[in-house]
């Protein structure tokens, strides 16, 4: 009877690893799967759309980061521009880095993807040994062998899948990353030619203003020496002309400056980028206020939040994986002899076949402490999300917000310029009559001037606002990519 118990304790005891695996995955609970937007409540749509409140309700959307974001630039009608935007998608080299990313990303994913099917592999090799009992002798022998191997992880309690699961969620943050960045280049690409354009205006501005200072001048000289003018006016005159000179060398630096962004951007040298030079007006598309904020979900950047958070949830049940046992499968089938000419005759022939369960019994802590790891990297992930997703919405309210003040401020000076240059014409009447002084003549002069600069300044504005709040909606707001 005793003999018996042992025997039957035996089988037990050497099960029991089983059964205690088999009991936590029966009390493991499955983690809850990230809130949309994480957690926040969004309004339906944008306040600063229509200069008031954001009606009640939640915005809902799912991921889009792979939705085709449109041609936006061609709402700007400026060949040009159109031109330097396809060049920089396929010579920026922000974007050739997150491409190269991408495929880093699907190659891992294929990895993890590969170690979920049998792995089949050839070995041969060549052994001296002694003691050998197929030879009977204990004198040294030559041992052969070939043949095939084949291995594979029953993935029991979602290992591997997680795993693999993990990786598909890189992966997808990585595609989204690299949209974000070929929109990111995209809208650098039309704010620096924008801003060009802009510099290239005010500068022919300014010369316009010196071209009349410098007549002035020749004029205010021929009085002097004709005994019409004092020499005060000369000298005033003269320090308009210097003063408006120093303003084009200032302004064809910022122009060489931006000439050299673009050719960055455009993944040339800058010493050989020109830019052929354009009378065209880009037209400034007008972006409607019905645009709903569930455009936020197809921005790339918060597209990516939520992959890695997705990531981090694979990877916690990863580590959790880590309490369960693994079995390992494994076969191998060929050819062993002691004698190489003999080697691939029939009865030389050999196979096996193993199951292997493995379970770590204590491991210090181990285990726990990269469960507690993976659970604290997804708390971060979650946070990371929240803040990209509030970032998101605070980046169109602002973009928004500054469009509606920047058209006031736009009427605004149209009267403003309309007035000061109207005052210039009558100073300079008045002036050549006798009425009024130099003085109050460049007065009028340098008044005009800086209203026509600021009201160019203000569109500029416009014109690079409404780029950064079409990067801040993800893309274009046609209704095909909405």
């Amino acid at each position: 009877m005793k003999t018996i118990a042992l025997l039957t304790r035996q089988p037990l005891a050497r099960l029991a690893p089983l059964f205690a695996a088999l009991v936590l995955a029966g009390c493991a609970s499955a983690l809850p799967a990230p809130a949309e937007h994480a957690g926040i409540d969004l309004p339906t749509t944008f306040s600063s759309a229509e200069g008031g409140e954001a009606p009640v309700g939640t915005a809902s959307a799912v991921p889009a980061e792979s939705q085709p974001r449109g041609a936006w630039w061609l709402a700007f009608a400026d060949p040009q521009l159109s031109a330097l935007v396809e060049r920089a998608g396929d010579a920026n080299t922000d974007i050739q880095a997150a491409a190269a990313r991408l495929a880093e990303a699907r190659s891992l994913l294929r990895s993890a993807d590969a170690q979920r099917l049998p792995q089949i592999g050839a070995s041969a090799g060549v052994a001296r040994q002694a003691g050998l009992q197929s030879t009977g002798s204990s004198a040294p022998a030559t041992v052969g062998t070939a043949g095939l191997n084949l291995s594979y992880e029953v993935d029991l309690f979602g290992k591997l899948s997680q795993t693999s699961a993990a990786a598909l969620q890189d992966t997808q943050a990585r595609a989204a990353l690299l949209q974000s960045t070929r929109l990111m280049v995209q809208a650098d690409v039309a704010q620096t030619y924008l801003q060009l354009r802009s510099v290239q205006t005010e500068r022919a501005l300014v010369v316009q203003s010196l071209d009349i200072y410098r007549d002035s001048l020749r004029l205010t000289t021929r009085r002097f020496q004709a005994g019409d003018a004092a020499e005060l006016d000369v000298a005033r005159m003269q320090t308009e002309v210097s003063a408006t000179e120093f303003e084009v060398l200032a302004l064809e630096r910022q122009q060489a400056l931006l000439v050299h962004a673009l050719a960055v951007l455009t993944g040339e040298v800058a010493g050989r980028f020109t830019l052929a030079d354009s009378q065209a007006q880009a037209t400034l598309p007008v972006i409607p206020a019905g645009v709903p904020a569930t455009v936020l979900a197809r921005r790339p950047d918060v597209s990516a939040a939520q992959a890695n958070v997705q990531a981090a949830l694979a990877r916690v049940g990863v580590a959790q994986t880590a309490w369960f046992p693994s079995i390992m499968l494994t076969a191998n089938g060929g050819y062993a002899s002691p004698e190489l000419g003999d080697l691939l005759r029939w009865s030389a022939r050999s196979w096996g076949l193993n199951a292997l369960l493995s379970l770590p019994i204590f491991d210090g802590g181990q285990r726990a402490a990269q469960e507690e790891g993976a659970k604290a990297r997804l708390e971060a992930a979650v946070a990371a999300q929240r803040g990209q997703v509030l970032t998101a919405f605070r980046d169109v309210e602002d973009q928004l917000s500054t469009l509606r003040l920047l058209a006031g401020q736009s009427e605004v000076l149209a009267q403003a310029v309309q007035s000061a240059e109207r005052a210039s014409h009558l100073s300079d009447v008045r002036y050549r009559n006798g009425y009024v002084s130099q003085l109050e003549l460049l007065d009028a002069r340098r008044n005009a001037l800086r209203q026509r600069r600021n009201a160019l300044q203000v569109s500029t504005a416009q014109y690079t606002t409404t780029v950064m709040l079409i990067r801040a909606i993800g893309g274009s707001w046609e209704q095909g990519a909405v």
